[in-house]
């Protein structure tokens, strides 16, 4: 396991958002993303909670709150030797929780190779 600041590990997650293609995110709605410890036992990565882009209709409006990304850090460093590999795994959790908020299922993320 590495260790990699929380500080520096926010970065990894803002720069992972930032590789998103601009016409692509323009199109993420009402979303929130947040760094969370986690438990490294837990071996969840990540987590997407709200409507997906594909199951919202003419009642999604007002005052809906955001939908949330939360990545968690320690599960994430517990599979990583290297900071490299942090990285390669925070941009594979991000993009696999971003795809979630665009309607795509686990099962298709592991077929394109995002799970």
């Amino acid at each position: 396991m590495v260790d990699v600041p929380l500080g520096r590990f926010e970065e990894l997650v803002a720069d992972a958002l930032d590789e998103i293609p601009d016409d692509l995110w323009a199109l993420v709605d009402n979303v929130t993303v947040a760094v969370r410890e986690g438990t490294p036992a837990s071996g969840l990565l990540g987590l997407y909670r709200g409507v997906p882009l594909t199951q919202r209709d003419a009642g999604y409006t007002g005052m809906v709150l955001p939908d949330r990304i939360t990545i968690f850090r320690q599960p994430i460093l517990a599979r990583c030797r290297t900071e490299a590999e942090v990285v390669d795994q925070v941009r594979v959790t991000v993009i696999h929780e971003v795809a979630h908020h665009f309607g795509i299922d686990d099962a298709r993320l592991h077929e394109l190779g995002w799970a």
